[in-house]
């Protein structure tokens, strides 16, 4: 049985780190042009070439996307940036654009090429005409159920990559127009404003002025955005099918959320492969402290009407990421904690570590870094010690608990 490769996102050097470490495979990235995330940070050229050297003494490898649909304009610009890319060495080059391949293949010659799931590969003739062209993976559509991609898995033998965990378009995927009809940013080129999340009002013609609210539940509604994609529970038979390598979507999310769920899918890949059930409660219970919707299984199980509710019930809980290990003082017994929310005496905290299980303690003091004792870190990125029980590892994440009595945000 293959290993599938854990593809999972970048959208900072920070991010990048967070996946290596937590048991991604490799991660996607962006260059400051030419990439579907035109706000997730993305790289510069100086820090592609860092992250690759953070990559290769890792064993890991780095895919830089490409996947934006190329106007005349880009043309002279892209090519200079794919012979940049090819000069890097980096391990492959995702692409939706067909212009866009056939420069890669031009400009990066020794570079692989994917095909991004924004072509909407979703039969196996037409992976069969990009792995005809030479690609060397294929990011399936999601609008795919198990049985097809396992279809397209008999009939071809290019790598298949599917995504498995995060959020997804209400039309295929980059196809929506709303975007750029409401606020004239083009899904296409990276700038998405996601108006399928916006809150929607009914109005009746000869009743000017009176709104009606649209709503399912207390959230509202879900006619026009989709509940996030979480296929964990499904890992087992996606390997089984002959997936080569699992996607999780989010480049613009927080190095916590790259962190938990890294780990969570590598356990979940790790078992499957060793024929393991694993612990799927505590995979659900994890991947809720970085939820923002409920989850559904997409088209996996058939159309989203039959399929969609599987996690009706579910709904993501509320930890804090709140700091960053930097490192562990063995002699003092403290950790050297970046903080990313204010959080400080009395507070709950959780601990989130790379390979050991977590815990959780109650925090009774912190120090700044004269070891004066302070009652919380309130600035973004303040240094402070916090004694702990036993040793951390570098970049262990900490998560204030819901409810915690040292008041969370003040």
């Amino acid at each position: 049985m293959i290993r599938p490769e854990l593809v999972a996102p970048a959208g900072t050097l920070e991010k990048a780190e967070a996946a290596f470490i937590y048991g991604a495979d490799a991660v996607y990235l962006g260059g400051t042009e030419f990439s579907l995330r035109a706000y997730a940070g993305n790289f510069t050229s100086q820090q592609l070439a860092e992250v690759l050297l953070m990559a290769r003494a890792r064993g890991k490898k780095v895919y830089v996307a490409v996947n934006f649909l190329a106007h005349n304009a880009d043309i002279g610009r892209l090519a200079a940036y794919l012979e940049y890319l090819d000069t890097l060495g980096v391990d492959g080059i995702i692409v939706s654009d067909l212009g866009v391949m056939e420069l890669a293949s031009r400009y990066a010659p020794g570079i692989p090429v994917t095909i991004s799931t924004q072509a909407s590969v979703a039969n196996y003739v037409t992976a069969r005409v990009y792995q005809d062209m030479g690609a060397k993976r294929i990011v399936l559509a999601r609008e795919l159920t198990l049985q097809e991609i396992a279809e397209i898995r008999d009939r071809v033998t290019v790598e298949l990559e599917v995504f498995v965990h995060g959020a997804m378009c209400v039309a295929y995927s980059g196809r929506c127009l709303l975007s750029s009809f409401m606020t004239g940013r083009s899904g296409n080129r990276g700038e998405c404003a996601h108006p399928c999340r916006y809150q929607y009002r009914l109005v009746e013609e000869k009743r000017p002025g009176e709104y009606f609210p649209i709503e399912e539940d207390d959230r509202g509604t879900y006619i026009l955005n989709s509940r996030d994609l979480c296929l964990v529970e499904h890992i087992p038979e996606l390997v089984k099918a002959g997936v080569n390598a699992f996607k999780i979507e989010g480049r613009m999310k927080s190095a916590h959320y790259v962190a938990t769920t890294s780990r969570v899918y590598r356990e979940a890949i790790q078992a499957a492969v060793e024929g393991r059930s694993g612990d799927l409660a505590a995979w659900r219970a994890e991947l809720g402290k970085v939820g923002t919707r409920p989850y559904t299984t997409g088209f996996l199980l058939g159309p989203p009407q039959e399929g969609q509710d599987v996690y009706k019930d579910f709904k993501p809980s509320r930890e804090a990421f709140c700091g960053i290990v930097r490192k562990y003082d063995p002699e003092r017994r403290m950790a050297l904690v970046e903080q990313r929310a204010p959080f400080g005496r009395e507070d709950v905290v959780e601990f989130l570590r790379p390979e050991k299980p977590g815990f959780s303690m109650k925090v009774e003091i912190l120090y700044d870094l004269e070891l004066e004792p302070v009652e919380r870190a309130r600035h973004a990125q303040q240094l402070v010690w916090l004694p702990v029980p036993e040793p951390l590892d570098y970049f262990t994440i900490l998560r204030r608990l819901p409810g915690a009595v040292g008041g969370g945000s003040r």
